[in-house]
């Protein structure tokens, strides 16, 4: 089997094409940097520009399944200019892809995209499915909104469609656990906020495992990516604590600290999401971790 992937270079991409890889698929990626490019058997890089739409052909050579990663970080200061990257750096590059595809032979018959679980509203009480078709009233909701109708449109060429509504990643490097972390390695960590917004994570691996599993059965359709067991922004601060051995002494960060920090982007620490994986769940896919602490216990 033959994938592509973008964003194959990145946290999650890097991890995927591994498990792609370990699995006996060989591997195109797209790169917009050609120092990235290699040529191996099993992995092999093309360039591409989404701003000059410009692409190499050949990266769909052979490819039966399009994992469609590629995207700006939220995480950066969410100025007019950027927040106008982060939507471009989803949308234009799908449509780079469809019109690649709608202009040479191919035989692509599968395409995954990534979302965000930032689609559902902030709730501290409702559990969210992915039949929920509630929107966040909020630039997240509204960037998830364009992402997922780009994805959509591989429909019009008789291409499966399969949306996963990324939650929090927890890795080594890079994701939320990184920018927790440092705070609380300084002696400065506290709960943010009221400290009870639901928090819906997921460990890089059983993430990259979930595209894994949606590409093997040719999943489609919209599949939460979140582990079994949210847990509260206080309750994730005080076991990060825990593992790094570090004493929580701060009062809770107010809100109107964050909003004054981060301005518009504190919505992304302040929300509360509630998600549900139990679909992934019944097409099949087994989490290694389920449990915050053993996740903890693995990446700290």
């Amino acid at each position: 089997m033959k994938v592509l992937i973008t964003g194959a270079t990145g946290m999650i991409g890097s991890r995927l094409s591994d498990l792609c890889r370990e699995s006996g698929m060989i591997v195109h990626y797209l790169t917009t940097s050609k120092s990235k490019i290699e040529k191996r058997e099993d992995y092999k890089g093309f360039y591409w520009d989404p701003k000059s739409e410009e692409i190499e052909k050949e990266c769909i050579d052979g490819v039966t399944t399009i994992i469609h990663l590629a995207g700006a970080s939220i995480a950066e200061k969410w100025t007019s200019e950027y927040k106008e990257t982060i939507i471009k750096s989803r949308t234009e590059t799908a449509a780079l892809l469809y019109d690649t595809l709608k202009n040479n032979e191919h035989q692509v018959e599968n395409f995954i995209s990534a979302s965000a679980i930032g689609k559902y509203p902030d709730s501290l009480e409702k559990l969210y499915f992915e039949d929920d078709e509630v929107l966040a009233d909020n630039f997240v909701g509204t960037v998830v909104k364009k992402w997922e109708v780009a994805a959509d449109r591989f429909s019009n060429l008789g291409i499966d469609v399969a949306k996963i509504r990324v939650g929090l990643v927890l890795s080594e490097k890079g994701g939320m656990l990184e920018k927790v972390r440092k705070p609380i390695e300084m002696n400065v960590g506290a709960p943010l906020g009221s400290g009870k917004q639901w928090q819906s994570w997921i460990h890089l691996d059983d993430l990259a495992g979930i595209f894994l599993h949606a590409t093997e059965r040719e999943l489609t359709g919209v599949y939460n990516a979140v582990a079994p067991n949210p847990v509260t922004n206080k309750e994730m601060t005080r076991q990060l604590a825990d593992q790094l051995n570090k004493p929580l002494w701060l009062p809770n960060v107010p809100k109107f600290v964050l909003k004054t920090m981060l301005g518009e982007m504190s919505q992304i620490v302040l929300s509360s999401q509630l998600v549900s994986c139990k679909k992934i769940e019944e097409h099949g896919y087994k989490f290694k971790y389920s449990n915050l602490s053993k996740a903890l216990e693995d990446l700290v």
